[in-house]
């Protein structure tokens, strides 16, 4: 439809408001309870314009064919502006002090000519709240617009806020009236965002000097892939807002994301390399860069010299970016001469890469992110989103509250779980039987798409098979679901038109986590939800900013970039022409490979790249045997974590913040990342620290800068192909595959054929097989690891925030009943012991976990878990699990806590 914006004519679709026409016109007219994010009210009146002779609000007038819009008509500009000094009323004069850009209210004055002489003679005296380290109230701002209500409410979902109070007084009230710090706040900031008049602000924005500058970039937190603005003040971070139309985000944070930056300015940021001269029981003293990288490439060398490639292996990084991750598996292959790299994916999710490769031909999710937004049913399998990926949780939410189905499958009760139809709350370990079971009820009662199955799926007979031993019974036996909810559950997956499927590290860190992923993954084909264009797939949850990166870049030792594998000679001979170099023809070792090599004498060196392995891997005892056995571990890290603090050499490098280059996220979205600030004194990028190593050794890794790295990559891996940081930087994002120059990348895959070598889905007949490990009368608990809202990973970046004011200390969940039988109270020190070491922790009593198991996180060092956790493994990919770990719990002695590794009793 055509509509006249003063003297412009404008092109708009159908559904448009006469405020989205006088944008296109590019005019401005005013509003302050507008945002873009959020359903239009009208509230404020400030946006008042002449239509078609009427004075009509510009936010919530449909726009129609051959209507006249006039901005600036005196009529509507008078009105506009007797409705803004109304608004004003009850301010006080400080409130157009807030710098323009970060009020609404002051360049809403300037537009209409309200100046402070406008303001009531009684302004507010409300008072303020400071009591979040983030969320600033000031009470006397507030203008009762209610966008941060709706904010939380519309966009996050957890319905925090509310107003209070009548008439003039009326004003924001976070919870019940409580301080904001007590209320039900997850801290993701959409209220700040939001706020029209800065009466809710946080630290760094409080503050009215002007910032030096803004840079854009991804997060380096979760595996969203969130879009940020890093606004910077005197060379520090100041503050993090989300990006308003970005494409994985729209505007949305979570509290770690948009606050949790202060660690980059931590004051023991490693910032000079350190160096174990006297040998082991020396201490680390402080080196030059000359001296540190000298002394590592000797080791590494004289180490390769007398052992042989093999002796040598380097752990590369998922918080590292993308053309970190080339460099340092090329720098493995082409330097040190070994296959044996790779990267934490193979704590979480290389089942997924295994598991989807093999039922659908490519290691990565099916659909983007923006498909949510049609689905019409969700199955959450082994996730928490709203704690572990938020701003995916929050997009979940509020599909559901819109009408769209839940299942989820989890033996916790998450926030999601309150929200599901069904919650399928199986024992931990019962996955495979439990998606079979589904399975099973969905071509018993007829809900399978037949027709996509007989052009686009093989392997039905042989499913058909498997499932016979898992009718819903079976499986209630294994699972310790009811019959009814699992079929239930399959009804409500089945009758769905557009159903979606989430997972998480609950479904791949077990000992059949790939067989997990197929059988999961099959629920997708039979309802032929993935490939078509009405599906919207399965999507694996990524717990790391760039654990699907450091994959796609070849940081593993069975393949090259781009999913090659090592065993493919014309593979190795594309990435050899291209780096002068000859690949290894052998596979190498996987993470806990190295470590068993290392304690059985075979491995020699250990270079480990941005990992803190003695925190994040299972086993912690067996970990630290296997670096004591080393002749060389060589860390590179931000912070001097559990793993430097053993290492000979220590490297200083640079956060996310402070680098360049891309990161790809779940939904395989290639992003671009840009410094903000410069590193803290002498620390670098783990791109030049690999580049010194590798001159050290005598040689030269070429691609000078990050931008040629990935265009190497695009070189070697035609799955890359049309990437490049000069595309990504005009285009914006693209999903891969992107083979050419001229491509966009598929974003949806799989519509004209699967990957796979005969072009269908593979479907997975897997039978149950149990855990690894279960609960007997020495141990009789389950212990399953996972993550707090609050912290992330070992928590070496959230602790050195004001997120540890948030959460400040690890506990151990524990089913009441439990607590009951034992004595315990909420808050007593317990310890939880398994057969490999003890620790303890504080009881948190909550029917959250099911009776027999417990959760606790691993983000404190003082609460070191992998103590705990177990060898055990996914039988194909080597994925621990650390889902599934028997225990024993009682009252904690008297005495202090056992350290780190001390053997358990019994």
């Amino acid at each position: 439809m055509r509509v006249r914006v003063a003297d412009t004519a404008v092109e708009l679709a159908e559904g448009a408001t006469v405020l989205a026409a006088v944008r296109a016109a590019g005019q401005e007219v005013p509003t302050l309870c507008q945002d873009d994010r959020l359903a239009p009210v009208g509230s404020c009146r400030v946006c008042l314009v002449d239509v078609d002779g009427r004075v009509l609000p510009a936010c919530t007038t449909p726009a129609a064919d051959g209507m006249r819009v006039r901005p600036q008509e005196e009529r509507a500009r008078a009105a506009a502006r007797r409705a803004l000094e109304l608004v004003a009323a009850g301010l006080p004069e400080r409130a157009l002090a807030v710098p323009a850009d970060r009020s609404e209210l002051v360049r809403c004055c300037a537009l209409l000519g309200v100046f402070a002489g406008s303001f009531g003679a009684l302004p507010h005296r409300r008072g303020t709240d400071h009591s979040h380290p983030y969320v600033k109230l000031d009470r006397d701002l507030c203008i009762a617009c209610q966008r941060c209500v709706r904010m939380c409410a519309e966009v996050q979902g957890t319905f925090a806020l509310d107003m209070g109070g009548r008439g003039f007084d009326t004003v924001v009230v976070p919870g019940a009236g409580e301080p904001w710090v007590d209320s039900p706040c997850v801290g993701c900031g959409g209220c700040v965002d939001s706020c029209p008049t800065g009466a809710l602000s946080e630290p760094g924005l409080l503050d009215p000097s002007p910032l030096a500058g803004t840079t854009r970039t991804t997060c380096g937190y979760c595996g969203v892939g969130c879009s940020l603005d890093v606004h910077v003040r005197g060379g520090s971070v100041a503050a993090v807002t989300p990006v308003h139309g970005a494409p994985v985000n729209r505007g949305h944070a979570c509290v770690k994301g948009r606050f949790a930056h202060g660690y980059t300015r931590a004051r023991d940021r490693l910032t000079v390399p350190l160096l174990r001269r006297g040998g082991r029981d020396a201490p680390l003293e402080e080196a030059s860069w000359e001296e540190a990288v000298g002394f590592a490439a000797g080791r590494l060398a004289a180490i390769r010299a007398a052992r042989g490639p093999d002796a040598v292996a380097v752990i590369s990084s998922a918080r590292a970016t993308n053309e970190e991750n080339y460099l340092a598996q090329k720098y493995a292959r082409a330097v040190l001469g070994t296959n044996s790299v790779d990267n934490c994916s193979r704590l979480c999710h290389a089942p997924s890469a295994s598991g989807l490769t093999a039922a659908f031909g490519l290691a990565g999710g099916t659909n983007p992110f923006d498909d949510l937004d049609r689905a019409d049913c969700f199955l959450v399998a082994g996730a928490n989103p709203t704690e572990a990926h938020p701003v995916v949780g929050a997009r979940i939410k509020q599909r559901v509250l819109a009408g769209a189905g839940l299942v989820v499958a989890d033996p916790r009760r998450t926030d999601l779980a309150d929200l599901a139809d069904v919650h399928l709350r199986g024992r931990p370990g019962s996955n495979v039987a439990v998606f079979n079971g589904i399975a099973h009820v969905l071509l018993a009662e007829g809900l399978a798409d037949e027709a996509f199955l007989a052009e686009r799926a093989s392997g039905l007979a042989e499913l058909r098979e498997v499932l016979r031993d898992h009718p819903p019974e079976r499986v209630a036996r294994l699972s310790g679901i009811a019959p009814g909810d699992l079929a239930r559950a399959a009804r409500r997956f089945g009758s769905a038109e557009r159903p979606a499927i989430l997972y998480g590290l609950g479904v791949t860190e077990h000992r059949h986590g790939t067989d997990g992923v197929r059988t999961l993954a099959n629920l997708a084909v039979l309802t032929g939800s993935v490939g078509t264009e009405g599906g919207c797939g399965v999507l694996p949850l990524r717990g790391q900013n760039n654990v699907q990166g450091a994959s796609d870049m070849g940081a593993l030792p069975d393949h090259l970039p781009g999913y090659q594998p090592v065993a493919e000679p014309a593979a190795r001979e594309r990435c050899a022409a291209v780096w002068g170099a000859p690949v290894p023809e052998r596979p190498g070792l996987r993470i806990p490979e190295m470590f068993d090599a290392a304690v059985a004498g075979r491995l020699g060196a250990l270079h480990v790249i941005g990992e803190d392995i003695m925190r994040s891997d299972p086993d912690s005892g067996h970990v630290r045997a296997a670096l004591a056995a080393c002749e060389l571990v060589v860390c590179q890290d931000v912070f001097l974590s559990g793993t430097a603090e053993l290492a000979d050499v220590v490297l200083p490098a640079a956060s996310f913040l402070e680098k360049d280059g891309t990161f790809t996220n779940f939904e395989r979205r290639v992003q671009r990342v840009r410094p903000a600030v410069a590193p803290p004194g002498q620390a670098r990028s783990d791109f030049a620290i690999l580049h010194l190593l590798a001159g050290a050794l005598g040689a030269d890794l070429g691609c000078p800068s990050p931008a040629d790295a990935l265009a190497e990559c695009a070189a070697v891996a035609p799955l890359f192909g049309g990437l490049s940081h000069a595309r990504l930087d005009r285009d914006g994002p693209l999903h891969w595959p992107c083979r050419g120059a001229g491509e966009r990348g598929e974003a949806v895959l799989y519509l004209d054929r699967f990957a796979t070598p005969d072009g269908r889905a593979a479907l997975a007949a897997r039978p149950y097989l149990p855990p690894g490990e279960q609960p007997d009368g020495a141990y009789p608990f389950v212990l399953v690891t996972g993550r707090r809202l609050a912290h992330y990973n070992t928590g070496s970046m959230t602790r050195r925030t004001a997120n540890a004011e948030l959460l400040s200390a690890e506990t151990l969940d524990v089913h009441p009943a439990d607590a009951d039988r034992l004595g315990i109270a909420d808050g007593d020190r317990v310890e939880v012991a398994s057969r490999r070491g003890a620790i303890v922790l504080a009881a948190r009593r909550t029917d959250e976990v099911a009776p027999g198991e417990l959760f606790t996180a691993f983000h404190f060092p003082d609460a070191p878990a992998n103590v705990l956790t177990s060898g055990f493994a996914d039988t194909v990919t080597g994925c621990p699990e650390y889902k599934v770990s028997a225990v024993a719990l009682r009252p904690a002695p008297e005495g202090p806590p056992p350290g780190p590794g001390r053997a358990a009793r019994g």
